[in-house]
């Protein structure tokens, strides 16, 4: 049961981004980040889709894509951003510097949705050491 803080709180306003390098059905595939993001207790506010033959070594989706992302997050008031694929560490790192707000990939969405739902101790136990082994690949000394 939510408390009464949390029915105060209103849910995170996400912009979904989906990158089709042709090799999947891709509004399937947005159309289902779209109902994992609802279930994880996001609002799908508004979806980036773009193509590109490879992802950008540096933000999978390049720079002029995530200044048009900055861009629709602000217009959409969006305090999250979700990408339908995995993203490297690297990459997860400089999106969120550039955009100042939190980055998650299709697995820490997945992650997050297990964690929620999770009800006996074994199985809580069982997805936060998943969770925790995920995130161990995602730290940086300072």
């Amino acid at each position: 049961m939510k408390s009464a803080t949390n029915l105060l709180t209103p849910p995170p306003q996400a912009v979904l981004v989906g990158v089709d390098f042709g090799k999947i059905a891709f509004e399937e595939s947005l159309s289902e980040l779209s109902l994992l993001a609802s279930s994880a207790g996001s609002v799908p506010a508004a979806v980036l889709a773009c193509w590109r033959q490879r992802p950008d070594p540096a933000l999978f989706i390049g720079s002029g894509k995530a200044e048009e992302l900055q861009a629709m997050m602000e217009e959409h008031k969006a305090d999250l951003v979700i990408f339908n694929h995995a993203l490297s560490p690297a990459q997860q790192r400089n999106l969120e510097r550039l955009l100042k707000t939190h980055v998650i990939d299709r697995t820490g969405l997945i992650l997050d949705i297990f964690a929620q739902r999770a009800q006996s101790h074994v199985g809580k136990i069982q997805v936060e050491l998943v969770r925790v082994q995920y995130q161990a690949s995602r730290l940086v000394s300072p």
